[in-house]
């Protein structure tokens, strides 16, 4: 099956990015169909699962994020995460992103996968990595960066809690869900 991308805008240009494009493609019965899509470009992100064998505990991050208030205050939890710069590769932005959010120094690093977010419309992929920590390692301030206006917690949380939030729907981030479930299906 084959696709021609016949005409591509770029129509919002700001924080973020949106794209209109017409393409023309192949459906699955041989024929061939023309449609007009989005494309919020987002660009690739790196997030990490962070277990501190020490305390059994899996870090979290809480923070504000303005998309989630339709279903509730707009403080979650997730895993630590981040964008990845143009001149950057996915095991060094997730050790920053580590370092400035929840102030751990990380030693080593398991890549578990890559994803991408919301293909219908999205073009963030992420890059998902796992670390083993102990709480010796927190050595740095975290909070995140004020340039940024980042106001960052760090949560702790025992896994046996963890597997309680997971059941009881109280995680609503994607990545975080995944990272999770990763963990249980690997580490319990």
């Amino acid at each position: 099956m084959t696709y021609r991308l016949l005409h591509e805008e770029l129509v919002f240009d700001s924080f973020f990015k949106i794209k209109k494009a017409k393409i023309n493609h192949d459906t699955f019965n041989s024929k061939t169909i023309e449609v007009e899509r989005y494309c919020f470009e987002r660009g690739d992100s790196v997030a990490i699962v962070i277990y501190e064998k020490d305390t059994d505990c899996l870090l979290f991050t809480k923070q504000f994020r303005y998309p989630s208030i339709k279903e509730g205050d707009g403080w979650i939890l997730e895993l630590t995460a981040g964008s990845i710069e143009a001149d950057e590769n996915p095991e060094q932005r997730v050790k920053m992103e580590v370092e400035e959010e929840i102030g751990y120094q990380l030693n080593g690093l398991d890549f578990i996968s890559s994803f991408f977010v919301s293909p219908g419309g999205s073009s963030e992929r992420i890059f998902l990595f796992y670390t083993e920590v102990n709480s010796s390692d927190n050595i740095f301030k975290g909070g995140g960066l004020i340039t940024e206006k980042e106001d960052i917690q760090l949560v702790k949380m025992p896994v046996q809690e963890v597997r309680k939030h997971i059941k009881t729907n109280q995680f609503c981030d994607a990545k975080t869900i995944i990272g999770i479930q990763w963990f249980m299906g690997h580490y319990l």
